[in-house]
């Protein structure tokens, strides 16, 4: 059993959906059933969001998802009948005929449970079922659509629910990469991920994979493996650990990651010593918006302080939310939406305080100001000028060595630096 995914970008044209058809084609040749998740082609999904603002408010909603699932159904029902015409019996079912049940909330909703007894009909009548991506159905009956990432986390659970042998997430790209190969030429395509790397890289910035899609991967012990739609480069294994690799002389920085759509937003009111708190976090979970680099002020000052990143792209549903809280107190709410987030991501950061002194010390070196910072054991994470991002990370991506291989046998790779760079 072998669940495949491939991405909007593989299926742009009818030239790359025919080529993905050829590759499933082989692969099921092979041997493996199959099952085979589809998102929507190219920019399919952002053409339906323009069209249904050109007729209306486009929030999210019943008829929005609706609407959204168009993509997926297209892409599945294309990829059926070109399998079909290359001699491998298919057949596409949407994710309501997949039995993907969801939870209630449309444009973000949850995957619940998975019935899968198509799915299983198709495999057990030697039959590769092609799936739509993000979406199932809500207690209602309703079409729910998943969110961003929605088709990567459906392929993971499909392959959790089916047992499969692993979820293959075929893409643009050759793999899971030390910095976006797009704006840095230098960075390494990297052959194996920790799962919880992974999630960290996702959530600071990198478009491979989303966060829920790992998350669920690790819990439910599915091995996921990236790799490109248009080659045969072997991609990035997304694993707990690799064999074989000394153990704590292991590279502790896997990777530099950015994210401009961030924005800052800073939070106070004068002369009060009621603790907000709880209400921002409640205005910002009632919008689903996700919170990263959050401080405040203490208990016993006079003023109440807090600030936090938010996504840019989130900023104006909150917007109204925030000022209300403030607003009864006299305070007030502001947004700095010129900023970017450069994360260094990897094992073990936080017990090695040195990191954070070199990735510090290096961005002043390169006159880079920074502002806001966050450290963990997996993430160290910081704010820089929108406009100086790129810079950083090409400063720590140097910094840190990720242009090298790992070396193998614990030895330096770096004179005057451990293999832990």
């Amino acid at each position: 059993m072998l669940v495949q995914k491939y991405g909007g970008t593989s299926l742009q044209t009818l030239d790359r959906v025919r080529h993905a058809a050829f590759r499933i084609a082989e692969a099921r040749r092979n041997g493996p059933s199959l099952v085979v998740v589809v998102s929507a082609r190219g920019s399919r999904t952002d053409d339906l969001l323009r069209l249904a603002a050109d007729v209306g408010p486009a929030g999210p909603s019943r008829e929005l998802d609706q609407l959204l699932a168009v993509g997926e159904g297209e892409s599945a029902a294309l990829m059926a009948i070109a399998l079909n015409g290359l001699g491998i019996p298919a057949i596409s079912l949407t994710g309501h005929q997949a039995g993907i049940r969801t939870t209630d909330r449309h444009g973000d909703a949850l995957i619940a449970r998975i019935g899968a007894a198509r799915v299983r009909a198709a495999l057990d009548g030697g039959k590769v079922a092609v799936v739509t991506g993000f979406q199932g159905v809500d207690h209602a009956g309703d079409i729910a659509t998943l969110g961003r990432g929605g088709s990567d986390t459906t392929a993971v659970a499909l392959a959790a629910q089916l047992r499969a042998s692993a979820c293959e997430i075929y893409t643009d790209v050759d793999g899971v990469f030390s910095a976006d190969p797009r704006i840095l030429p230098a960075a390494r395509c990297l052959p194996w991920v920790q799962p919880g790397v992974m999630a960290e890289m996702a959530f600071a910035g990198a478009r491979i994979l989303h966060t829920r899609c790992i998350e669920l991967a690790a819990m439910e012990g599915v091995e996921v493996r990236v790799r490109n739609a248009l080659s045969q480069a072997p991609g990035t294994t997304i694993v707990e650990r690799q064999d074989g690799r000394p153990l704590e002389t292991r590279r502790a920085v896997m990777a530099v990651t950015h994210d401009t759509d961030v924005a800052r937003v800073l939070v106070h009111c004068r002369d009060i010593r009621r603790d907000l708190a709880p209400d921002v976090f409640e205005a910002l979970a009632a919008h689903g918006t996700v919170v990263d680099l959050v401080a405040r002020s203490g208990p016993y000052e006079d003023e109440f302080r807090m600030g936090f990143t938010i996504r840019r792209s989130q900023a104006d549903p909150v917007r109204a939310a925030l000022h209300e809280v403030t607003a009864a107190f006299g305070g007030g709410v502001h947004f700095d939406e010129n900023v970017g987030k450069v994360s260094v991501v990897g094992m073990g950061l936080l017990s090695r305080p040195e990191y954070t002194a070199r990735l510090m010390a290096a961005l002043a070196a390169a006159g880079i100001p920074t502002s806001w910072i966050s450290t963990s054991q997996m993430r160290l994470s910081v704010i820089v000028p929108l406009e100086r991002t790129v810079d950083a990370v090409e400063t720590l991506h140097r910094e840190f060595h990720l242009d090298r291989d790992e070396p193998t046998d614990g030895t330096s790779a770096t004179p005057g630096r451990s293999a832990t760079a």
